[in-house]
């Protein structure tokens, strides 16, 4: 089988350096291995001087980066054309033009889901101890204001921590907090009660969630029906000392709302890898609160770690070609339904 690398060279996103990170010497030396693939990224900008090499190409390898090919454009350089293995998270804001035209999508959301949890988890149990607070009580207050602060929150034993979407990564959290004694409440439309005690945790509502949960993580769908769920309304019912994480996107916290809560109970910490908008605009109230810890997106895969996306997809090629069962394959229907 023909496979190639393909980005667009001019997407604020491409870099060549981070596109041989994820598809390093090992990952490529693999790939030659299962396909007669081409060595250098071919540009979508310029896809007639490629026309010939493209008209033989049954598998295409991307990652951040890749642009968009629309579905004539797939049709008339891409004849040959059977999957592309994309080398990173959410799909969707390409793959609907490969799926009219018949071809299947991989993606190494799986990937990219482990060290957004791993992220995701630290916080939380960093957060029941107080860690993020404290720190700056200690340093503004002293030792012994900051030991009578740290008194208020309740630790790791039997705290509640409510996971808010219970896809790859909601459920790799889930899966990394099973050595805590911590109690999981979840809430998703899409799970069923079976699945939720295959799991571990018990299913509840936002009211449940947001109103006794020491700790909240967001993990929801990015579509139209999570923008702005989480709300006023539930917000303003967490408790003194509680957390809210989100790694999740940006349009599913109405920032405003957030900004109101935290103002009115300064106790209340948002831990936040990505905003909306993002990045914040210059005098944003979120950049100047004591009780807001803000890294810009860091939450997914970076330095070492985006070379297992590489070969997440490298696995999942060897897969395809051997006629094995395939692990990453995001279908129409999931993408519908997840975002």
């Amino acid at each position: 089988m023909r496979g190639l690398f393909l980005a667009d060279k001019s997407h604020p996103s491409f870099n060549a350096k981070t596109f041989y990170e994820i598809f390093n010497e090992y990952t490529i030396e693999r790939l030659t291995e299962l396909i007669e693939i081409t060595p250098f990224i071919v540009d979508t900008g310029h896809l007639e001087q490629f026309r010939s090499l493209l008209a033989d190409t049954e598998l295409i390898f991307s990652t951040w980066g890749f642009g968009k090919l629309s579905e004539s454009e797939l049709r008339e350089y891409f004849p040959s054309l059977k999957a592309i293995f994309y080398a990173a998270g959410s799909v969707r804001t390409f793959a609907r033009p490969f799926f009219d035209c018949g071809i299947r999508v991989f993606s190494s959301q799986a990937a990219n889901a482990v060290p957004v949890s791993e992220y995701t988890i630290a916080h939380i149990l960093l957060a029941n101890k107080g860690v993020h607070r404290t720190s700056q009580t200690y340093k503004q207050k002293g030792y012994q204001l900051a030991r009578a602060y740290n008194e208020r929150f309740e630790g790791n034993f039997h705290s509640r921590v409510g996971i808010l979407g219970v896809g790859r990564i909601g459920r790799k959290v889930i899966e990394l907090l099973k050595p805590f004694d911590v109690d999981v409440l979840a809430f998703d439309p899409f799970l069923s009660k079976e699945d939720a005690e295959k799991l571990g945790i018990t299913l509840a509502s936002l009211d449940q969630i947001f109103s006794t949960c020491s700790v909240i993580s967001n993990h929801l769908a990015d579509n139209e029906a999570t923008s702005g769920i989480v709300n006023y309304e539930y917000l303003s019912q967490l408790n003194d000392y509680a957390t809210i994480i989100n790694t999740g996107a940006g349009p599913q916290i109405v920032m405003d709302d957030l900004v109101a809560v935290l103002r009115e109970n300064d106790t209340i910490t948002a831990v936040l890898d990505v905003t909306e908008p993002e990045p914040l605009p210059s005098g944003h109230p979120l950049l100047v609160m004591d009780n807001v810890i803000l890294t810009p997106r860091i939450s997914g895969s970076i330095g070492n770690e985006v070379a297992r996306m590489g070969e997440y997809m490298c696995e999942e090629c060897e897969a395809y070609v051997k006629g094995k069962p395939q692990r990453y394959e995001i279908t129409q229907t999931m993408l519908d339904t997840l975002g």
